[in-house]
């Protein structure tokens, strides 16, 4: 799927998809879930089947950014602590973490829910909604990672490297506009200097070699300054952060195919 792609849900009641996994029970006692959804119509459901007393669990991401389940044990339902006016017809990253029978819920850069000892056994899942979609009111996600571990990769963790590459903060198309889908690693970066009050990064951007190498190594620096903007809005004191951007001068794969042209186009943190 490229970037600009999603699964559009236009046709059916109650439509859902699960990955193509063969296993029928792959998740982990320790999980995290992250994806982007349009905040448009619909809200977003994730299903975990057999998960509670044999029925299924539904979570639900709402068109206001609240999260909300009522079909197990224990109701989750809190409120999105953002700008709820300006929420509505939007792309916005969601995370889902399981870890130890704790649930923890983040819209964007807020935590939204956290609700520790939930008795119920996710082992599978299920993206959909759970009202008609059409044409005109479609269902729309993308971007969606499952990984094992529960602590979105890079949460949790001692920073002890000198310098940590990242593919996940993306930007508009020739713009330093942050895009929504950037959230959950901006999210990261943020644990991990909230974890290292000590902590101090360049933050370097790059690019690949289409276009002017000026108009590049400018775009980049501005790239570099946005993500700076973004972390401070955060919480992270702006005298942690210094920018400078590269353009293509420090290539790291080829920019002879596509797939090296994209491992190119980074953000790097250096320790400094």
């Amino acid at each position: 799927m490229g970037a600009d792609e999603a699964l559009c849900f236009i046709d059916g009641y109650d439509p859902f998809v699960s990955p193509r996994i063969k296993n029928t029970s792959y998740l982990t006692s320790g999980f995290t879930i992250e994806f982007n959804y349009n905040t448009s119509n619909q809200d977003i459901t994730l299903q975990f089947p057999n998960a509670y007393d044999g029925h299924a669990v539904n979570v639900y991401f709402d068109v206001d950014g609240q999260v909300e389940s009522h079909n197990f044990s224990k109701d989750l339902n809190a409120d999105f602590s953002g700008d709820k006016e300006g929420f509505k017809n939007k792309w916005h990253h969601a995370a889902f973490i399981f870890k130890n029978g704790t649930i923890k819920c983040y819209v964007d850069q807020y935590r939204v829910l956290v609700m520790p000892n939930v008795n119920f056994t996710p082992t599978s899942l299920q993206f959909g909604g759970v009202s008609g979609s059409n044409k005109n009111n479609p269902l729309m996600f993308k971007d969606v990672r499952i990984a094992s571990g529960g602590n979105m990769n890079l949460i949790g963790k001692k920073f002890t490297d000198s310098k940590i590459i990242t593919h996940g903060i993306n930007f508009d198309v020739d713009k330093a506009t942050i895009k929504p889908e950037s959230m959950g690693t901006l999210n990261m970066i943020v644990k991990i200097m909230n974890n290292n009050p000590d902590l101090k990064f360049e933050v370097d951007g790059h690019t690949d070699n289409s276009g002017d190498a000026q108009h590049n190594k400018a775009l980049s620096q501005q790239r570099a300054d946005a993500v700076k903007s973004q972390l401070v809005s955060m919480g992270i004191d702006a005298s942690r952060i210094t920018t400078k951007g590269f353009g293509d001068t420090k290539p790291i794969s080829t920019n002879d195919t596509q797939d090296g042209k994209a491992t190119n186009r980074r953000v790097e943190f250096v320790k400094i």
